[in-house]
């Protein structure tokens, strides 16, 4: 059961509900920013990605704990699950792609070179071609999703994946690895990774994840390695942290319930793991962000 007080929304401001495998859907970006006085609060889509086109203005985006600012033209990459907020410029304006999370990870696994586009949040500066390219796709989603007609469907994914292409070759360099690796281990760390998610807080050996995964532990640390960058273990505990800040930031749990709620039963040695991955105490991190957070977005924006 979660215990954080933010939201997770289907469509911003909308009750959460279950997303069709197919969900696509194209709006302007002033369609819900202007009515929320350019504002949109921390929360979070649990099946949904997002990207976002600013082709004028600018703003901040907070994704978990890091703000990233912006000036158009940019495009916001936004991964299922990631809390997110945005803090928009007056009157910048834009599309906002969102999709279901289970499409693209349909489009991934037959195009597995588009899988790190949505790996983490990103904020990038496209270039001129780049941005003409990806408001043509806009364009073109956002007529075809409003009628059904011959070829509908063939013309929604070629113009999703053409965006998708777009949007890899912008990323920098280090999101993108070998299309060779990608093809051979991504299921594998895909399937890793649902699990962490579903799992993470039982703290489960190395040993019982690959064993459920139907594979050994060389070659889950091997498809990790040359798909996440990182371990098995360094995964688990990255999300274990990414719960933590969260918890710390949007609760008022206090530290050890925060470690039990990680599964972890003493709450010095939980102290001491966030201490080391995090470079400060939770109750240390807890108060700068408190002191911190909403200034960092607001103090850079000047309307």
């Amino acid at each position: 059961m979660s215990t954080l007080a933010v939201p997770s929304f289907y469509l911003y401001g909308e009750p959460h509900r279950a997303v069709a495998d197919g969900f696509i859907h194209v709006e302007h970006l002033d369609d819900r920013s202007r009515p929320s006085e350019w504002t949109i609060q921390p929360h979070a889509h649990a099946d949904l990605v997002q990207m976002f086109l600013i082709t004028s203005g600018g703003g901040a985006m907070q994704a978990e704990d890091v703000a990233m600012h912006f000036d158009a033209p940019a495009l916001l990459l936004v991964p299922a699950g990631v809390i997110h907020g945005f803090h928009w410029t007056t009157e910048s304006s834009g599309s906002v792609l969102t999709l279901a999370r289970t499409y693209f990870e349909n489009l991934a696994a037959r195009h597995p070179d588009v899988e790190p586009v949505f790996d983490r949040p990103l904020a990038v500066t496209p270039d001129t071609a780049a941005i003409a390219r990806l408001s043509d796709g806009m364009a073109t989603l956002r007529q075809e999703v409003a009628w059904s007609t011959k070829g509908h469907y063939a013309a929604v994914e070629a113009a999703l994946l053409a965006m998708l292409v777009v949007s890899l070759r912008v990323l920098p360099a280090s999101d993108t690895g070998s299309a060779l690796d990608r093809g051979q281990y991504a299921s594998l760390v895909a399937r890793f990774r649902a699990r962490i998610e579903d799992r993470f807080r039982l703290r489960e050996s190395i040993a019982t994840h690959a064993c459920d995964l139907g594979t050994s532990e060389t070659s889950l640390r091997m498809a990790c390695a040359r798909i996440a960058g990182r371990s098995p273990a360094a995964m688990l505990d990255q999300r274990a942290i990414l719960e933590a800040r969260r918890a710390l930031l949007y609760s008022h749990l206090s530290v050890a319930e925060i470690g039990y709620a990680l599964g972890f039963t003493d709450p010095a040695y939980f102290t001491r793991f966030f201490t080391r991955h995090s470079g400060k105490s939770p109750t240390r991190y807890r108060q700068q962000r408190d002191t911190k957070r909403d200034a960092r977005i607001d103090g850079s924006i000047q309307e």
